[in-house]
């Protein structure tokens, strides 16, 4: 049996989410290459005021995973398999040696900044469960106006869909699911549509920048966002880094292929639990931890002791 370690994105981010990450000499380094890199402090990062922005919580997310995987592999606890849920894809890749944190960092402030000024308001997304893939697909196309734009973006379960676009059209397709099949439909707490078309520009400028550096083969497996197939090679990394912002998220089927590969260990980077909930809820035989719902000693622990054998 295998492990897996999972990289967060949008939504798992909260206030002060970096002090709360685990204290180890390498978490410090990396807060203050962070520092540096970005030309700020710390602590002004993760702010209320400056979590309103999709480029902080998007640097939030990296920092935390990141340097939180760095605890692991200043251990020698190296997984099978990585993956990251939309942004977090960039912190898998740090992860797997394809690029460098400093290189990471500076691609996802890019991202957010493009992301923001592409569609600076009158957008967002939404979460509906109790419909699948298919069927809020027909809903979505029925009502689809250019004006107002919706489109079907993470498959995150079978029954639980993120749709994105502008917020007129999806307050119009939440109240027409809410009385067609679905058992839950909100707006989520973010103000840009990922994963749809509207971002095809902020993929090819992200490509763009992606050519200039010097990718690296992965030293572990990336499962991707955009085809959920398991990627060993620099060129496959960079074009599903690029792609994932204008295509959607189908996170179901990357996990569904890590559980194929044999991961039945799947740990979650901080700073929430979303992603180990979504393995647990599609196999309940896996086993699962959130580093920041458990210490990371516990993951130690199944490294070292009876449970080694869930390690690669």
């Amino acid at each position: 049996m295998k492990s897996a370690f999972l990289f967060p994105g949008q939504g798992s981010q909260y206030e002060g989410m970096l002090n709360d990450l685990p204290n180890d000499s390498v978490v410090k380094e990396v807060l203050e290459e962070s520092s540096e890199i970005l030309k700020r402090p710390i602590d002004t990062l993760h702010s209320k005021k400056s979590l309103s922005t999709t480029k902080a919580v998007q640097q939030c997310l990296l920092i935390a995973s990141v340097s939180t995987y760095k605890i692991f592999e200043k251990n020698g606890v190296m997984p099978s398999y990585v993956a990251g849920h939309s942004v977090g894809a960039f912190g898998a890749a740090v992860a797997s040696g394809v690029i460098t944190f400093e290189e990471a960092l500076k691609l996802v402030t890019l991202r957010g900044e493009l992301m923001e000024k592409t569609c600076d308001s009158g957008y967002g997304m939404a979460v509906v469960l109790g419909l699948d893939e298919y069927q809020l697909s027909e809903i979505v196309s029925s009502f689809f106006n250019k004006e107002y734009p919706v489109y079907v973006s993470n498959r995150n379960s079978p029954t639980q869909i993120t749709l994105s676009g502008s917020l007129k059209g999806l307050e119009k397709a939440i109240d027409y699911v809410k009385s067609h099949g679905a058992t839950s439909a909100h707006l989520l707490n973010v103000s840009t549509p990922s994963h749809c078309p509207l971002f095809k520009n902020v993929s090819e400028e992200l490509l763009s920048e992606l050519d200039k550096l010097n990718l690296k083969r992965p030293k572990i497996p990336i499962s991707s966002n955009v085809n959920s197939r398991l990627l060993r090679q620099a060129d496959s990394v960079k074009e599903d880094l690029a792609k994932s912002i204008c295509y959607p998220v189908r996170w179901h089927d990357a996990v569904n292929l890590l559980y194929e590969a044999g991961a039945r260990l799947f740990i979650e980077m901080p700073p929430g639990d979303v992603l180990s909930k979504l393995a647990n809820q599609a196999f309940p035989d896996v086993r699962t931890i959130a580093i920041s719902k458990s210490s990371i000693e516990d993951c130690f622990y199944l490294h070292s002791g009876e449970d080694s054998h869930l390690y690669r």
